[in-house]
């Protein structure tokens, strides 16, 4: 057997393993997104799916806001490992 196999595989940093910063970074870019079709016409499609990439956002802050309430609540049904 080689070594690369009995060495363990380190955790990653918390940076990376938080979803918030991923989600605020998302809803930026769609924002940027939404702002161009806006300002350049292009509306139709293009506005639509900009539209709905801005709604998953928010339904991503909506849950992780949820789980983290009931990770502050104690709650067993949580994800765990957010804070």
């Amino acid at each position: 057997m080689s070594d690369a196999a009995q060495t363990p595989v380190p955790e990653l940093p918390k940076i990376l393993r938080e979803p918030g910063p991923v989600i605020v970074v998302g809803m930026a870019a769609w924002l940027v997104a939404t702002i161009v079709a806006l300002v350049t016409g292009v509306g139709g499609l293009t506005l639509q799916v900009c539209l709905w990439g801005l709604g998953v956002g928010v339904l991503g802050t909506l849950i992780v806001g949820v789980q983290l309430a009931a990770v502050r609540r104690g709650s067993k049904t949580a994800q765990q490992g957010l804070e």
